[in-house]
Order: structure tokens, then sequence, then C-alpha cells
């Protein structure tokens, strides 16, 4: 089959590989789609914690969907085309030599476990995520799915609650995400862009006010609606000047929020502008057990017609074109979310 590869220096390469080994424990899966994502451009610019440039050449991709093709002896959840998010490809020595895992979904194939026929205390944290995409759902467009589950269960665990007030840097497909599921929640939240384009996608998502940061004075205009701050500033970016800004925007005993992958793990922080009391709370990899909660109430918006996953995507490419589409992304071409398709024989 083929995978993407990324080297240590950056560069993206389709390399064939075997068709991933299964156990009596797992299912192969024939991949559908999967979704690009940021933590994907964080690792080819080696940046993500835990691939240092010795791990590398890595198989990159985690946002995959596919249809069962195969299962072990063992395996009870599944069957035989069934449509499953998260099929992923481990490093094998004896199968792939060197080559190091980044989750691994942009292949033709992946693997996912069966938590049911695991022993308790043996399960493999994935195996909680990897659930079964309902057949009133469009396969190709389920990857979206992957992100909002990994949001929702984010804003469950930073604690927000309806009538909280907050700030949002960022106009990704992760902030929009963020933004839309708190309106549904009934949080209110002040989105943070770089272009009057991206504003209106934020206003269209449920921001109840969004401004651009190269035109405004972001703490004037904060600080006219809620002169005492706002209880949380979330940084969907991962940059240590948006910390820093926030440090001016929250309320005493306010919380900084940070989902975006800094660049580096280290950083500076003044705080001689903040309260003198504040939380800063991180969260880098959402736990798969709580993916796995908030999946019915993501389903049960989206056939309550508040949630279309369409509005989250810009752009769909065939696995054939995945380099091109990759290039696009790193060059901030591309709007939303972009798709990878791959074909059904």
């Amino acid at each position: 089959m083929k995978t993407l590869v990324v080297n240590s220096d950056g560069q993206l390469v389709m390399k064939e590989i075997p068709i991933p080994k299964y156990n009596s424990k797992q299912a192969l899966v024939k991949t559908i789609s999967c979704g690009i994502c940021g933590t994907d451009a964080t690792i080819i610019k080696s940046e993500f914690k835990g691939f240092p440039r010795e791990t590398y050449p890595l198989m990159l991709g985690h946002e995959g969907v596919g249809r069962v093709v195969e299962i072990g002896s063992e395996v009870t959840s599944f069957k035989v085309g069934d449509i499953v998010l998260l099929p992923f490809n481990d490093e094998d020595e004896e199968q792939y030599g060197s080559l190091f895992s980044a989750w691994g979904a942009f292949s033709e194939y992946g693997v996912i476990n069966d938590k049911e026929a695991y022993e308790e205390g043996e399960i493999p944290d994935v195996a909680h995520a990897q659930q079964i995409v309902p057949d009133d759902i469009d396969p190709v467009d389920a990857t979206v799915l992957v992100t909002l589950r990994e949001v929702y269960s984010t804003i469950r665990y930073f604690g927000l609650n309806q009538d909280d007030r907050i700030v949002v840097f960022g106009s990704g497909p992760v902030a929009v995400t963020f933004i839309k599921l708190m309106s549904l929640m009934g949080i209110q939240s002040i989105g943070i862009a770089r272009s009057k384009e991206k504003q209106d996608i934020l206003l269209a998502n449920g921001a109840s006010a969004a401004f651009n940061s190269r035109e405004s004075d972001i703490k004037k205009e904060i600080r006219a609606l809620y002169p005492n701050g706002v209880k949380f500033v979330l940084d969907a970016v991962g940059a240590a000047e948006i910390m820093n800004q926030a440090m001016e925007l929250i309320e005493d005993r306010g919380e900084i929020l940070c989902y975006g992958v800094p660049k580096y793990n280290h950083m500076q922080l003044d705080w001689s502008k903040a309260p003198y009391n504040w939380k800063l709370n991180f969260q880098q990899m959402p736990s798969k057990l709580e993916e796995s909660e908030s999946y019915g109430q993501i389903l049960t918006w989206i056939r309550e017609g508040k949630i279309n996953l369409k509005d989250f995507i810009s752009n769909y490419y065939p696995f054939e074109n995945i380099l091109d589409a990759f290039k696009e992304y790193m060059n901030h071409q591309i709007l939303k979310k972009a798709i990878i398709t791959y074909p059904s024989s």
C-alpha cells in the first residue's frame, strides 16, 4: 500500500509499504478519507512534542475514516463493512524497518482495536475512540467528526458552562469548531481573526463578535465590552504572544486556555499586566475515552440540523494529489478543512 511519509527535513514523499498486520483483537480497515490537521503541519516542521528528529521519517495522518475489510478472531464490536473512525498504522520494525508512526492515517489501509476484546487495564487508549460511523453520515465528510469530538471533549475538560464569556484567538478549523460548539452550549464567544474573510466565518459559526487583530486594538475592544475582563481566553493557535496578550483580557481569577500546539516546548510569559490571580490550562492531547463519551452529543446535534459537516470543509483532494494538497495547506491557501479521499477499489 501507499503511505504519506515526512522526512526529517520536512520533505513529504509517497512510500510503498506492506499492508499492516493485525492481531486477533484488531480489524483491518481500508481508508475512505482523512483530514489534514494543524498537527500534521507542526510535525512536518519538526515542532510537535514527542516526535524528535531522530524519530523521522514518520507516517503522517490521524483524522482517518475507513471501511472494515477483515476482522480478528476475537473481534465482536465490528463487522466487515462497518465505517469506522481513527484507523492507524503503528511502527513495525519487521515490516517497516526504521519507519516510525505519527499515527499513519494517510495510508491506504489502517488498523483499529476492539476494546471489548481486551482485558480491563489492557485496552489501548485509542480503542475507546475507534467508533462506528452511522449510516446516515457521509463517510468522506466523517473526518470532521474527529475534530468535533476532540473539541467538544476539550470544552468539557476546560469546565466551560452556559453563559460563560470567552475570547478565542484563531480562525482555523479548530477555532471555528470551538466557536460553533460553544454557541450550541450557550457560551458567549468573541473571535479574534486576522482577516475580514475569517471574521465572517467566525460570526457565521456563532461568535457574538469578531475582531481583526491587524486592524483593531484587541484590549480596547474587549475592555469596551467587558470592563472587568472575561473569565476565559482560548489560544487555538499555540503562540506565546497570544498568551501574553491574554493576560490583559482576563478578569481576576480568570483562566487562559491553550489548545493550539506551541512551536517550542518553552516560552516566556509576562504577567505584569495580568490580574493578581489567574490560571493557565493546557490541553495538547485530548483523552480518547473523553472523546468517545462526546460522540453521542455530536451525532445528536448533526441529526437535529444544528451541525452540518460540510460547513467545516472547503477542499477535497484525491489521494494521488496529496502532495499538492499539503503544498496548498502549508501555503495557507485552504480556507477551512481539507479532506483527502481514497479510491473505493
